[in-house]
């Protein structure tokens, strides 16, 4: 291990990249920042080999673009694509984004939004169930949403114009793009090529064979994973996760630390280069999801009102897999180069074995959650964002979404089955600041949210 023979006064540097180019599997000169580029190729070498080994990742490092191509062990649909604005891509925008690839992947050097719009357009014309009308304002929207998500990872830079005039009005706006073509090539790079596929299940890892290539599973679920429960693991890999070596190998290389538990490890990151979403953190949902998780842990810690237990098994969603092989064209498929081994492998999983002893965990009704949030909006509803303060359901489920990504509980049927690492977060402390009433634009009270000590 390359990291192991770095001097101790450049590890830290060593680390901050591993982070960067584990956080984001792309980095390009201007993706996620400016500075992350250098610093991958500064240890390119040293980390090549060190992803090699300890995950079994590929990493291509080029002048502008640094490329990590991983092994995905499951589907996990907690992390999602995002607009600017925060907002999860639906089917429609995530369609629109592989059309543009394809499209600018056949352009030049520079290309206008409504000439990508025509040519979108005409793709979306072979495709039975999608279509792209300038002429429909959420069709412009949702396609300017797909090319912002370009921009920002630095496959379009903006030349001349704006996107946002095109989307209100195509007649009178107009945008400019310069294409970066390494990065549209980097950007999409399957395993297999998807037309030889039958179901997504062929784009995962394959089951692990030897020892290390297990050790190298369950070093990917403590990289990619909130938390790593001893029951996601197959029976053969579970001892694995409690030996000292392994463990100890992933936070030398990422500089974080490890909390083990009887039920499982988690690596913390305080530095915030690792982590996609940061908790404890400020925002209304981070808030009242600390608020809820506090109160959830009070009623699980009372041991005169014992909750009931049921059982339930942590798979990240189990028909995931289904309903995406469900939605897949079939004309596109080119049956002849279909690989049979990989349709066996489907059939014959060693993941059905990875869950065959369902825990107990704490159930709480959601009854329950719904009364405690209307009370925590009843309490606190004047610090809440705006578009919270009247939408207390909504607030109810966008919080509960955080938290399951976050795994510390999981929907269940009519409620929630708590998991052990909520625990971790349990007494948490309000301090409610007000300003003071001679400041000027008092609006609201402002609510801080610490964790307790």
């Amino acid at each position: 291990m390359q990291a192991r023979r770095i001097n101790a006064l450049a590890l830290d540097n060593y680390q901050r990249a591993a982070r960067v180019v584990l956080a984001n599997h792309l980095v390009t000169r201007t993706y996620p920042d400016r500075i992350a580029l250098p610093l991958i190729r500064r240890w390119a070498t040293e980390l090549r080999e060190d992803l090699a080994e300890l995950f079994g990742y590929r990493l291509e490092v080029t002048e502008t673009t640094a490329r990590v191509f991983p092994l995905v062990d499951r589907l996990d649909p907690g992390r999602p694509a995002r607009t600017a604005a925060d907002r999860v891509f639906d089917r429609r925008r995530y369609a629109y984004l592989a059309l543009a690839l394809a499209a600018l992947g056949r352009a030049g050097d520079q290309i206008t939004l409504s000439e990508l719009a025509d040519q979108v357009a005409a793709y979306t014309g072979r495709i039975e169930g999608l279509a792209l009308s300038t002429d429909r304002s959420a069709d412009r929207d949702a396609f300017v949403d797909a090319v912002g998500w370009l921009a920002v990872r630095g496959a379009l830079t903006l030349a001349d114009g704006d996107a946002g005039g095109w989307a209100a009005d195509p007649e009178a706006g107009e945008a400019l793009y310069d294409i970066d073509r390494p990065v549209v090539f980097a950007l999409f790079r399957p395993p297999r090529a998807l037309q030889h596929l039958h179901s997504v299940a062929g784009l995962l890892a394959e089951a692990p064979r030897t020892l290390a290539e297990s050790a190298r599973r369950v070093r990917r679920a403590l990289v990619e994973r909130p938390v790593v429960y001893a029951e996601d693991l197959a029976p053969q890999e579970r001892p694995l996760l409690g030996q000292d070596r392994l463990v100890a190998e992933v936070e030398l290389l990422t500089g974080l630390r490890a909390e083990r538990r009887a039920e499982g490890v988690a690596l913390i990151d305080i530095s915030g280069r690792l982590s996609d979403t940061r908790f404890p953190s400020t925002g209304t949902l981070a808030q009242v999801a600390l608020l809820l998780v506090g109160e959830i842990a009070d009623l699980v810690l009372d041991i005169d009102n014992p909750l009931e237990t049921r059982t339930g098994a942590l798979q990240y969603d189990d028909d995931l897999a289904d309903r995406l092989d469900a939605a897949i064209p079939e004309s596109t498929l080119f049956t002849p180069m279909a690989d049979p081994d990989i349709e066996a492998a489907e059939e014959v999983s060693p993941e059905e074995s990875e869950f065959q002893a369902p825990q107990q965990y704490p159930f709480v009704p959601m009854a329950w959650v719904r009364e405690t949030v209307q009370a925590l909006a009843d309490r606190y509803g004047a610090t809440f964002a705006a578009q919270w303060q009247a939408d207390v359901p909504g607030l109810t489920g966008e919080v509960l979404t955080l938290l399951q990504r976050l795994r510390l509980l999981r929907t269940a049927e009519d409620g929630l089955l708590i998991l052990p690492a909520l625990a971790r977060y349990r007494g948490a402390v309000v301090t409610v600041r007000t300003r003071r009433a001679e400041e000027l634009f008092v609006t609201a009270a402002e609510t801080m949210v610490t964790e307790g000590i």
